[in-house]
């Protein structure tokens, strides 16, 4: 069976182009564009067998599918050549059962899937995958493409420079600077990428790589560019599958620039359309109140929408003011019975704390999916019966200055109800025994 996907206008023109083609608007339009698929031609093989044909191929060592991406290339991009797919195994992340966070809390069943357990640390190696798989496919045909560029918050630009110099394609990327961590601003550097630091915000970077990528033969990997989409929204047919092909109740997930939230979408309704799933989950997006555009338009119903100047927040990789995928994501939550939710400092903070506390390792930004979450069952809005799982987005060890000041109580606006230091003492026995078991019962 031959399988095909193009780009279409999603701002309902229905202009279409190709996807070796240089585009990231509707010509006719102006509207972002997203990725279609033959859907008959994909109706042709049974619900059934594609669950088996995707458990057949999951971590086997067959190329590429042994990739969670490219494990289902039908679904996401068979346009590439096999031998023009550019994959590091990514994928296949743990979904864990919280169960000791869910028991404080008082849920039942509450499972992090935990996509920065990836190459780079992050759930973005999952779309940078199929983006620059495409380059390399479009320049294998001829295609004159300097390079790839990005603006970025810290992941992108990390999966961006790692894919790129697997596939050996220069990678250009926009970091505000002073305000993404240490850990982040060393992966391009360390990857080859030519790396700009500006004096702005994201937002900043994004409309400067916008007029280069526009004048100049450089691609534009920013989630603007649907291809990135395809390969995020595996994580959705990844869930389902790791819990059996059930579809859960709730997924909470964090958004910046709001392609994630399509993205999980996207996924869904695909699985839907298939027949591989017959209910949809409720889909609820978090932000940080420092910088929450999609909150303040939900608090209105999405009647209206007004980019804001992001604030400093600790939550820096979804510290945007004004999304690029902001009419996408209202469309997904609309259709997913969604709810908008913000957390302060102090509540992420804490949340991310106590997560850590029980097993996990969080970056900030699953600190607010965990704040949301507490405050969500609070309210009864979560039921405790459900099966919620939070898309943690990126590794701990990316964040481990917030950690530090986190346990030294050094962070603004934030009080650290878990703080845990190190006891430093001289090497007695004595010491040593009194210290233990004056602290080992205070320990959970």
């Amino acid at each position: 069976m031959s399988y095909r996907a193009w780009f279409q206008c999603s701002s309902g023109c229905d202009e279409r182009y190709e996807l070796n083609e240089i585009i990231y608007n509707c010509k006719k339009c102006g509207g972002l564009l997203e990725v279609r698929h033959d859907i008959e031609k994909l109706k042709h093989r049974s619900p059934e067998s594609w669950m088996r044909l995707f458990d057949e191929r999951n971590r086997r060592t067959k190329w590429p599918f042994g990739s969670a991406v490219w494990g289902k290339k039908e679904m996401v991009c068979p346009n590439v050549e096999n031998n023009n797919v550019v994959s590091l195994y990514e994928g296949a992340s743990n979904l864990f059962w919280a169960e000791r966070l869910g028991n404080i809390i008082g849920t039942e069943d509450l499972w992090i899937k935990q996509c920065g357990n990836s190459h780079t640390g992050s759930f973005k190696d999952l779309g940078m995958t199929v983006l620059v798989s495409m380059v390399k496919q479009m320049i294998s045909e001829g295609k004159d493409i300097m390079g790839v560029a990005c603006a970025s918050t810290g992941d992108t630009s990390a999966a961006l420079s790692a894919y790129c110099a697997a596939a050996g394609i220069p990678a250009i990327v926009f970091l505000p600077k002073n305000k993404v961590s240490t850990a982040q601003l060393i992966q391009p550097i360390a990857n080859g990428a030519l790396t700009l630091s500006l004096d702005t915000d994201f937002d900043g970077c994004m409309e400067i790589v916008q007029k280069v990528c526009t004048k100049n033969n450089i691609y534009l990997a920013n989630s603007m560019n649907s291809l990135r989409i395809e390969g995020q929204k595996t994580v959705s047919i990844e869930v389902v599958q790791q819990l059996d092909w059930e579809v859960p109740d709730v997924v909470i997930i964090p958004g910046g620039n709001l392609g994630n939230v399509s993205a999980l979408g996207k996924g869904f309704l695909l699985m839907k359309e298939l027949g591989m799933i017959n209910r949809l989950p409720r889909i609820v997006c978090v932000q940080a109140a420092k910088a929450n555009p999609l909150y303040q338009s939900y608090l209105k119903g999405f009647k209206e929408f007004k980019p804001i100047r992001a604030q400093k927040t600790l939550a820096s990789a979804i510290q945007i003011g004004n999304p690029v995928s902001f009419n996408k994501a209202v469309k997904i939550l609309k259709m997913f019975n969604g709810i908008v939710e913000q957390a302060t400092e102090d509540e992420l903070a804490n949340a991310a704390a106590l997560g850590d506390k029980t097993g996990l390792f969080n970056c900030p930004h699953t600190g607010v999916a965990l704040a949301v979450l507490f405050k969500l069952v609070e309210r009864n809005e979560i039921k405790k019966d459900e099966r919620i799982v939070i898309i943690s987005t990126a590794h701990g060890l990316k964040f481990t200055d917030f950690k530090v000041k986190y346990h030294e109580n050094k962070l603004d606006e934030v009080e650290s109800k878990y703080a845990n230091t190190p006891i430093e003492l001289p090497p007695e026995y004595d010491k040593v025994e009194k210290a233990i078991l004056d602290n080992v019962a205070d320990l959970n």
